[in-house]
């Protein structure tokens, strides 16, 4: 049951369905619109129950994002209220006998074992202060009502979301899984492309950081694959010599092309991370305007040596691209199990059959 904000959630649950199929479980998703359309392609013999997203909107500019989210609080917790009524009748009818939820905070049941995903237990604004920690205490009750939260990350110091799921204090009812992806590593890939551009996330953002780029490629003699995340439209063109752009890869696609790729320019949303975590790439971030989370993590991750990160407010291609190249990359992969995630759901799934 992903939250629908971004495919970023459904994505990432992907590695975790395969998982539960693995180790015997009958699955049910919840979902609507493009991230039930996906998880449809990935998994064609699962049953997709309707249950509508907290359809947040937007901001025009980055500097209202934050404004833009408080003013929809009513529309949120009705959805939330929604989500509880939903399930009790849901259970009921399919016999349901666990629920995992990715992020969406209504999905907790009295009778049966229920789990709350997320990486974000410190909740980011542009405000700061007494709102994050209001916020914080709100997360952490509902968190609270669930049977186990999993937290997308590694406990100790070589992690991927530094205070976000690593605060002070955690819930009680916390275990860390590692990272989630749906990519795999593999060495008979070839390298293909200087660049891979990965445009992502709400808009106008979305659209605003696709402009930057498309203007920006033609004046460089680059080998590059722009990929725009807008699946359901096909699109195929070569834009200038040696630059093709598409509006959507599939997930097999888009793993070899990230490993075809010298360097990734992405988003720095926490599903993008994890991806490149996992595959072991090197990448330009420019963080969504006004998205508290994405410029933190892009700054936390700059600082620890994973990734290289530009505000957009900033962004030169050839500016990112030349200290991209000076910058002193660290791998993230140490000694870190990339899939401690699979024992996590195996134990889980062996407590309800």
């Amino acid at each position: 049951m992903p939250l629908d904000w971004g495919l970023g959630h459904a994505t990432r649950d992907i590695p975790l369905i395969y998982e539960m199929l693995n180790a015997g479980a009958q699955i049910f998703i919840a979902a609507e619109g493009k991230h039930a359309a996906l998880l449809k392609q990935e998994f064609p013999e699962i049953t997709i129950l309707p249950l509508p997203g907290y359809r947040i909107q937007y901001a025009q500019k980055g500097k209202f994002f934050g404004i833009k989210i408080i003013q929809q609080i009513p529309k949120i917790v009705s959805a939330i209220k929604y989500e509880q009524r939903w399930l009790n009748k849901v259970v009921k009818e399919y016999q349901i006998s666990a629920v995992i939820s990715d992020n969406r905070f209504g999905l907790y049941h009295k009778e049966i074992p229920t789990v709350f995903i997320t990486h974000q237990l410190l909740i980011k604004t542009p405000f700061g202060g007494w709102i994050e920690r209001t916020l914080q205490k709100l997360n952490y009750s509902f968190i609270r009502k669930y049977s186990a939260c999993w937290i997308p990350d590694f406990a100790g110091n070589n992690n991927l979301s530094g205070e976000l799921a690593h605060p002070a204090q955690l819930p009680s009812n916390t275990t860390y899984i590692g990272c989630l992806s749906r990519f795999e590593p593999r060495t008979d890939i070839e390298k293909k492309y200087d660049l891979l551009v990965l445009i992502s996330g709400p808009e106008p953002q979305r659209s605003n950081l696709e402009k930057l780029v498309l203007d920006q490629v033609k004046t460089h003699s680059l080998k590059a694959l722009i990929v725009s995340g807008k699946p359901g439209t096909p699109y195929h063109e070569e834009v200038a010599p040696g630059v093709t752009h598409v509006n959507h890869l599939n997930a097999k696609e888009l793993n070899e092309a990230m490993l075809a790729s010298d360097m990734v320019l992405s988003r720095s949303g926490y599903t993008t991370l994890m991806d490149l975590a996992k595959l072991n790439k090197r990448a330009i971030l420019v963080p969504t305007p006004g998205q508290s989370e994405q410029v933190y993590l892009g700054e936390y991750l700059m600082e620890k040596g994973y990734f290289y990160s530009i505000p957009q407010e900033q962004f030169d291609l050839k500016t990112a691209l030349d200290e991209a190249a000076r910058f002193p990359f660290k791998s993230f992969h140490h000694d870190q199990d990339m899939y401690l995630y699979k024992n996590v759901v195996k134990n889980f799934i062996k407590t309800l059959l």
